[in-house]
């Protein structure tokens, strides 16, 4: 199974708590106006990448607290990522997923396309699409103000969105 990614950041502090491998995965379907990785929109180009490729390089970095999906849009490529992220989750290492849909679209697919996979490896899911009008330099790991940053599964457990509790 193969990833089409736009790029790897090794060491980003902007993506999620703590130092964070990010992955920016190629194709997005929500072209929201305003966003600041337009580059990874048309599901043609990116490279196709191995997920044990970037595992790789995720176990060569020992001061990583988390590993970051980011895009374009995750839930495009959620088999492949959920199975990364099984690794991921074995290095010890938390995943934060972001994604232009919101969780209850998602909860409510989960059973399609590899949702529900993508979502039960993940630990905090940052969702809503991008807008301008709502955007913020001052939110931290967000955009706009419509994106929430949830617990997810606390969330799953639950049926219905619960926020996350950041530091």
């Amino acid at each position: 199974m193969l990833l089409n990614i736009s790029d790897t950041v090794n060491d980003s502090i902007v993506d999620g708590p703590g130092l964070r491998f990010t992955i920016f995965v190629q194709g997005c379907p929500h072209h929201c106006p305003g966003c600041h990785n337009p580059q990874t929109h048309p599901f043609s180009g990116g490279t196709q990448v191995t997920p044990a490729s970037l595992l790789e390089k995720i176990q060569a970095n020992p001061l990583l607290d988390g590993v970051t999906f980011s895009g374009g849009e995750p839930f495009c490529q959620a088999s492949a990522l959920a199975a990364l992220g099984e690794d991921i989750h074995r290095l010890g290492l938390n995943i934060m997923t972001y994604t232009g849909y919101t969780f209850e679209y998602l909860y409510a697919h989960r059973a399609e396309h590899g949702y529900g996979e993508l979502l039960a490896v993940t630990d905090i899911l940052v969702d809503g699409e991008f807008v301008e009008s709502l955007r913020s330099l001052e939110l931290r790991f967000r955009g706009s103000a419509n994106q929430r940053i949830l617990d997810v599964p606390r969330s799953l457990a639950a049926g219905a969105p619960v926020e996350a509790d950041m530091p």
